[in-house]
C-alpha cells in the first residue's frame, strides 16, 4: 500500500483510550464496490486468545453492521485531528443514504488482503472477525449504564477481530 509502512502490531504504540474515545476512528467493513464506513468511539486493542485483537461495538440499525455480519474482515482507520469533522459526518449519516467517501473526498484503499480503509489515515489497522456477542441487559452489574445507553433496547454488538496487519502513514 502505497504511502504507509507495515508494521508489526507489538510496535503500534499510542494512547488508545484517547485515540479512539477522543480522537474517534472509522470502522469499515466490506470490498472495493461494495463497503461501508462508520465513525466509532466504543472499542479497544488488546491480547487475547495468543494474538493481538481489537473489540469495536455496532448497534443492529446501522448500515455498516449488515457490512460486519457479512465479511470476515474489517479495518479501523485514524485519521488526523483536521479530519474531525469528516468523521462526525461519517458517524451521524447513514451510507444508506449518502456516499460517504464522496460526501467527504474521503479516498478508499484496497488493502492487500481486499479489505477497504481510506488513503489519509495515518493509522490502518486490518482485522479478521473471529468473534462476536451481544450485549444483553440481563448482565448489567450497573442498570444505570443500561438505562442510560439503551433506553430503546437497541444492545450493541462486540465484534473481536485479530489484528491482521497494522500499517502507518510514511510521513516522508
Amino acid at each position: 500500500m502505497k504511502n504507509f509502512i507495515k508494521i508489526p502490531a507489538d510496535d503500534f504504540n499510542a494512547n488508545i483510550t484517547r485515540l479512539i474515545g477522543s480522537e474517534w476512528m472509522l470502522v469499515t467493513a466490506g470490498v472495493k464496490g461494495h463497503y461501508n464506513t462508520m465513525t466509532a468511539a466504543w472499542g479497544g486493542i488488546g491480547f487475547l486468545w495468543n494474538a493481538p485483537v481489537v473489540f469495536t461495538f455496532i448497534r443492529p440499525q446501522r448500515y455498516t453492521y449488515e457490512f460486519c455480519e457479512q465479511y470476515n474482515g474489517f479495518t479501523l482507520t485514524f485519521f488526523d485531528k483536521e479530519y474531525k469533522k469528516v468523521l462526525g459526518f461519517c458517524g451521524t449519516k447513514s451510507g444508506r443514504d449518502y456516499d460517504k467517501a464522496k460526501e467527504t473526498g474521503l479516498i478508499p484503499l484496497e488493502t492487500k488482503s481486499g479489505n477497504i480503509a481510506f488513503e489519509q489515515a495515518n493509522v490502518i489497522i486490518e482485522c479478521k472477525k473471529l468473534y462476536f456477542d451481544d450485549i444483553k441487559k440481563a448482565n448489567f452489574i450497573v442498570p444505570e449504564v443500561d438505562a442510560k445507553i439503551y433506553p430503546e433496547e437497541d444492545y450493541h454488538r462486540m465484534y473481536i477481530g485479530r489484528i491482521e496487519k497494522v500499517y502507518i502513514k510514511d510521513k516522508k
